[in-house]
C-alpha cells in the first residue's frame, strides 16, 4: 500500500479525520506547502463519504422500489406490503425523525 492509498475506514472515522483538517487549516498555523497537502486528503477523503454515501443511496433505494420502479414511504421498522395495496393514509405517513 502506498502513502496515496489511505487504509479503508468507516465513514464516522472519515468524517472525523476531515473534520480535523479543516480545524487545521482554519487555525492558520500550516505553511503553504502542509495546507495544500492536508486540502488534498481533504479531498480525497470529501471524494471518499461521498462515494460511501451515494453507494448507501443506491441500497436504500433498492430496497424500496416497487415492481413498478417507485418509489414508496415506508415506516424503518416494518418491511414494505409484498401486495401494495396499502391504504392511502399509510403513503403520508412522516418519517420518524
Amino acid at each position: 500500500m502506498s502513502d496515496s492509498t489511505p487504509p479503508e475506514q468507516d465513514f464516522a472515522t472519515t468524517v472525523s479525520a476531515l473534520e480535523t483538517l479543516v480545524e487545521r487549516l482554519e487555525s492558520g498555523e500550516l505553511s503553504l506547502e502542509e495546507a495544500l497537502g492536508a486540502f488534498e486528503q481533504g479531498v480525497k477523503l470529501t471524494r471518499d463519504a461521498q462515494a460511501r454515501l451515494d453507494r448507501a443511496e443506491l441500497k436504500v433505494r433498492a430496497l424500496t422500489e416497487d415492481a413498478d420502479g417507485q418509489l414508496r414511504v415506508a415506516p424503518f421498522d416494518q418491511p414494505p406490503s409484498a401486495s401494495g395495496d396499502a391504504p392511502d393514509d399509510d403513503q403520508e405517513q412522516t418519517p420518524p425523525w
